[in-house]
């Protein structure tokens, strides 16, 4: 998740209402249980993000696979109509995208399969992506989401004690997230892309 959150408007919103509102071409939003949010990013973090669309971009291209990296889209939550989040990289499946009733006039998807994978990239409000978005896309049945917590920010349950910078890959079993963690010179293993050869490492060291 980008790293700073404001509350953009006071009144409350329908995820309808929400993107009716949003303002063409300005800025980056998310609708939390109606309130909209206002995303603002460090370099870091978008060097991170930047990165690692490159990367899966380089992967889509060389196998041709039927994927693709919108340059944004929001993500409906499953059960309710006034959240909408922002994924920092969000890989779609071209042959499932015809099937989202949303997208063509709101760039929104509201079925986990269309996802091939998400990547949140840490903030300072890294319980969003921890609890929150784990939570969300967990219950959308996305298959595969990356936390890149390349600063070490979340919690000590999470990442370990002493903090460190940790990729935490949770794939779907049973409908259930199950984690792997990566850290230092360990390849992070994708189900979405198995020929990808990054180490943690190589993630983290953009954002220095």
């Amino acid at each position: 998740m980008l790293v700073q959150e404001q509350q953009a408007q006071s009144k409350q919103m329908t995820l309808d209402e929400f993107l009716d509102w949003y303002p063409d071409g300005y800025g980056r939003f998310e609708l939390h249980d109606g309130a909209v949010i206002e995303m603002q990013a460090t370099g870091t973090h978008e060097q991170v993000g930047g990165f690692l669309a490159l990367e899966l971009g380089v992967q889509i291209e060389r196998l041709a696979l039927a994927y693709f990296i919108p340059r944004q889209g929001i993500i409906k939550a499953v059960d309710s109509d006034k959240s909408g989040y922002i994924a920092d990289v969000m890989v779609l499946d071209w042959q499932q995208i015809e099937t989202e009733p949303m997208w063509k006039k709101r760039s929104t998807i509201t079925r986990g399969e269309t996802i091939r994978l998400v990547i949140e990239v840490v903030s300072t409000n890294w319980q969003d992506d921890y609890l929150v978005k784990l939570a969300e896309y967990e219950k959308l049945a996305i298959p595969e989401y990356w936390i890149v917590d390349y600063l070490g920010l979340g919690g000590r349950r999470y990442i370990g004690n002493p903090k460190q910078p940790t990729i935490a890959v949770n794939q779907l079993v049973d409908g259930e997230y199950v984690v792997n963690q990566f850290r230092g010179d360990e390849v992070v293993r994708s189900l979405a892309f198995p020929d990808l050869n990054l180490t943690a490492e190589n993630i983290f060291h953009v954002g220095q």
